[in-house]
This record gives C-alpha cells, structure tokens and sequence, in this order.
C-alpha cells in the first residue's frame, strides 16, 4: 500500500486520503517524507511533491526540533505517540501548531502520522494564558527591566520572538527611548526624538499596527520604504495604547532565513498589547511614587528619608568594617533675601544650581540630599582619616564661592557648614545630624572661626564659618 501513496494512487482509498482535513504523512527511518496527502499543502504550504524525500526535521521550528527527534526516537522503538505537539514553519515562513497521532510500522520501517492543524486553538488558549500571564507581571516583577523579561517570555509563547523590543515614548519631552532591546545583529537604539525616519515612530504616530514584509512592503507609502532596515525580512510593531494615549511600541524583526509574521500574528498580539500597556503603565506610575517618596522634586536629589535609609546603612557597614565616615550639614547664608528680591521662581532655580554644583564635588558612592527649604546634606563615606573631612568643606564652600547667573541676575552665595564624624560625635544617624546641624548654626552665627585650609584638622564641634563674600 505505502508504494502505490508513493505514486499518489487515483485508487478510491487515494482519493478519499485527499480530501481528508488533516495530513497523513509517511516518514522513513531516516526521517525523510516518503509519502504525504495533498491536505500537507494547505497546512504546510508545500505541494507533495516538494515534500517527498525532503528531511522533516527540516521544517520543525527549531526551538522544537530535540524534543520531536525525542519524540521520533519513542515512536521508532514502539511506544505509539497520539497527542504530540510541534510547531512547523511553512513555506510563506509563518508557524502552525500540530497536533500528531503516530506509529512505528516495523514491517514497512516507516512511521506513519495523521497531522492536525491546531493553530487557532492553540492561540486562542495562548491567549488567554498570556493575558493572565501579563496580568501576574505586572504584579510580581520588581521593576521596569523584569516585567520587560517577563513580557518577552510572554510573547515568544505566542509566536518566536528571538528578535524582540519595546520602545517608550516621553510625550513631555519628544522622546523614543529603547529600554529593552534584544536583536541578533542590531545592537540597541539611542534615544532619539520620534520624529518621521523612524517606523516606531509612525505605530506611535498612528497609534496603529504596521507589518512590512516583501509582499506588503510594495504597498506601503513611499516613506515606510525608504526606512524599512534592509536586513530585516519582517517588521511587525504594535502600539501600546493606553488611558493616557500611545505611550510606545513592542517590536518584533525577523531576518533572512527567520519566520515570517503574517495578519493573524498582528491581530494575536493586538489581543494582548493593551494588557501590556496597561502593565507597563502600572510599574511607570509605582516608579513614579518610589521616586517622589524618596527624591526631592525640586531638585531631583535624595530627600531626608531616603538619607536616613542611605546612613543608617553607611552605619552598619561602617562599624562593620571599622571604618569612618561624615556628615556635612550646609545652609545658604541670606537665601531668603533671593526669594525677597528676585521672586521664588529665581529662588528655585537657584537650589537647582548648587544641588548640581554640590553633586560634581563629591564621589559617586556619596549622597547629597536636600531635606528641606536651602538646607543641605552631604553623607562621605569610607573616609581614610578624620581630618579628610574638611577639604571636602572646603571644596564645597569653593564651588559655591562662583557667581551664578539666573535669569538674567547675578548672584553669589555662600553655605555655612558643620561636620560631624563617625565615631567620634556619635554612633547613630540622629546623633551625628544633630551635632552637624549644631555645628552648622554656630558656623552660621560666627560662634566657630573657620580653619585656614592648610590646617586640615578639626575643631571639637567640627563646624567651620564662612568665607566673607
């Protein structure tokens, strides 16, 4: 019988095999199609003939390639196989879901399968798994960069994604930023304005979904041509749409010899992009709270509870390591006649300039925050001596000694600082601020001369005056 479906019989059987919906094929023991049905073209995209003599591990997608050759290996040493799941690749390059019942002939040393298309049911159930999945995301992830890792997982359950991105979109300030990119040959984007040149920018633009391959990419507005990457086989990119508008993309790239995405990749994930908006759109907002509770708005530096968290570790590895460290406590002399003669506005921006002054005087393991109106706090840790302390005062008073234009105005100002040391003015967070702010007001009041800077060491009270303006 296996040599007349060889021939593909006219005979009666052969013809009632012909307009079954599901494919039978017939594999020899080296794997290769000896005789295939013609409903194989219709779920694989081949015609018989391309069929016959052509290895079918060849068409398995290669993510499941070892667990059918498993899968093969059972069935040829007789343990029948009637609910195996694999995906194939067609010829147009898109993926079908296969459910196969097989069988080991021992007589005929062939494995003969029925195949059935499962495609849509599988999405249908991928779907709804995904939703949940997404929903479950953007609950347990602990930031930004997890929930994308999450999502990708996600989406590559749905259709292969090896080539995967989602870009961001700041309508505040124009902005396309690539916050997670994975791509076998693109390394990643820079954040750029999401103007026309871009195809992330049109789905932004449109808010609508864009799938460009060979076929449909004659079709396409002549600007989509001429931006599409000439690497790339397929491009499909969905909108994350959400309450407040587009707020970016998921893209998806195939290149040369990869899958090719056809409409219902695009409507399967256009099922799911919304959830993952939303979700994003969650972690963006609880980063947002973390950031206000913890930064001050201003000027964008810790605030004081951030800087009690920050010191109360230092603490713990400071007495850990038996090491040392500083507190600098700083208040701007005659801020307020700023505010009473130039307006809050100036006063503002004003905090802003010597916050940034203060963060290029001090090392990245250090904090400067502001905890409240133009009162200051530097944290230096792992200081080598005690006396380290004050060049750093000074280095501070110095970068701040430098007039400031703001909006058109001229102005110089000098801080008042006190310093307390660890552990030789106290052994917790609300002693050494303490001291530092004792120290600060009686530098303020002139009580304490400031130290020559050649004489390095200092005062019990660690305070020092300011400079005359």
């Amino acid at each position: 019988m296996l040599a007349d479906m060889e021939t593909k019989t006219c005979a009666p059987l052969g013809n009632f095999i012909d307009l079954m919906l599901d494919a039978i094929c017939v594999v020899d023991a080296e794997g290769r199609f000896v005789f295939v049905s013609a409903a194989c073209e219709r779920i694989f995209g081949y015609a018989p003939e391309e069929m016959i003599g052509k290895p079918m591990i060849e068409l398995v997608l290669p993510e499941d390639r070892p667990r059918t050759l498993q899968a093969a290996k059972q069935i040829m040493a007789g343990q029948p196989n009637p609910h195996f799941e694999n995906r194939y690749m067609r010829k147009d390059g898109q993926v079908v879901h296969i459910m196969w019942s097989a069988r080991w002939s021992e007589r005929e040393q062939v494995r003969v399968a029925v195949a059935r298309d499962v495609t849509e049911l599988k999405q249908a159930a991928s779907i709804q798994a995904a939703l949940y999945a997404i929903s479950e995301a953007a609950h347990a992830a602990e930031d930004m960069m997890a929930l994308f890792r999450r999502i990708h997982r996600i989406i590559g359950e749905l259709l292969p994604a090896d080539n995967f991105s989602v870009a961001l979109y700041d309508a505040v300030h124009d902005q396309l930023s690539f916050p997670y990119h994975v791509d076998v040959q693109e390394p990643s984007p820079v954040v750029r304005k999401p103007a026309a040149g871009t195809l992330c920018a049109e789905v932004i633009r449109s808010g609508q979904p864009l799938l460009l391959t060979p076929e449909t990419l004659a079709d396409s507005p002549a600007h989509l041509r001429q931006i599409v990457g000439r690497k790339s086989l397929c491009w499909l990119g969905l909108p994350l749409n959400s309450s407040r508008g587009t707020i970016g993309a998921l893209v998806l790239k195939s290149y040369c010899g990869g899958v090719r995405y056809g409409e219902k990749d695009k409507e399967l994930l256009q099922f799911v992009s919304n959830q993952i908006a939303t979700a994003i759109e969650r972690h963006q907002l609880h980063a947002r709270l973390r950031y206000m509770a913890q930064y001050d708005e201003l000027t964008g530096l810790p605030n004081r509870g951030l800087l009690f968290d920050r010191l109360h570790t230092a603490l713990a590895r400071a007495r850990r390591e038996q090491g040392r460290l500083a507190l600098l406590y700083l208040d701007l002399d005659k801020f307020k006649q700023v505010n009473d003669t130039h307006g809050h506005a100036v006063g503002d921006q004003l905090l802003r300039a010597v916050a940034r002054q203060l963060k290029q005087c001090v090392r990245e393991t250090d904090t400067v925050a502001r905890i409240g109106g133009d009162e200051f706090v530097v944290l230096l840790e792992s200081l080598q001596q005690p006396e380290h302390a004050q060049p750093a005062a000074d280095k501070l008073r110095g970068a701040l000694d430098q007039p400031l234009t703001i909006d058109g105005h001229s102005l110089r100002i000098l801080p008042s600082i006190g310093v307390a040391l660890y552990p030789e003015h106290g052994d917790t967070a609300q002693a050494l601020l303490r001291h530092a702010d004792g120290a600060m007001y009686r530098a303020k009041k002139g009580g304490e001369p400031r130290l020559p800077p050649q004489d390095h060491s200092l005062s019990g009270d660690g305070g020092c005056a300011p400079q005359p303006a």
